[in-house]
């Protein structure tokens, strides 16, 4: 699957998301090694620390779903700059495998992509425990 399919998805579930307080929509979707597409959106609470980033809902619902094979993340954020994502889900993400493409967008024709070890330089994953 291309970039710009995988954005779509992202796109889409970024319409799902349950943002009620911050107004900030995300979507993202996961293309698993297999071709399995899962997506996520975020999901706020009021007391804030339950909120879920949509990236980390994509990487339960995959693992879940017994998908631990990432090839490569689509998030969306807003529309009109290009979102990231946070440090806890580039730590989450993390977990299988630094080497993952990461592709941040506003649109299907307006991306970045980054390997997951460009954007968490250093890190630490299973190998070093």
């Amino acid at each position: 699957m291309n970039n710009k399919e995988l954005i779509k998805y992202a796109l889409e579930a970024r319409e799902k998301s349950y943002s009620p307080y911050s107004q900030f929509k995300v979507g993202a979707a996961i293309l698993t090694k297999s071709g399995e597409v899962i997506t996520g959106c975020n999901i706020e609470s009021a007391s804030y620390t339950p909120t879920i980033c949509a990236e980390r809902t994509a990487l339960a619902k995959c693992v879940s779903e017994g998908h631990t094979d990432i090839e490569k993340i689509a998030v969306v954020g807003s529309l009109e700059k290009i979102s990231y994502p946070c440090g806890v889900c580039r730590q989450f993400l993390r977990e299988f495998g630094k080497d993952m493409l990461i592709i941040c967008a506003t649109s299907e024709d307006n991306y970045t992509e980054y390997k997951l070890s460009e954007l968490l330089p250093n890190s630490f994953g299973p190998e070093d425990l």
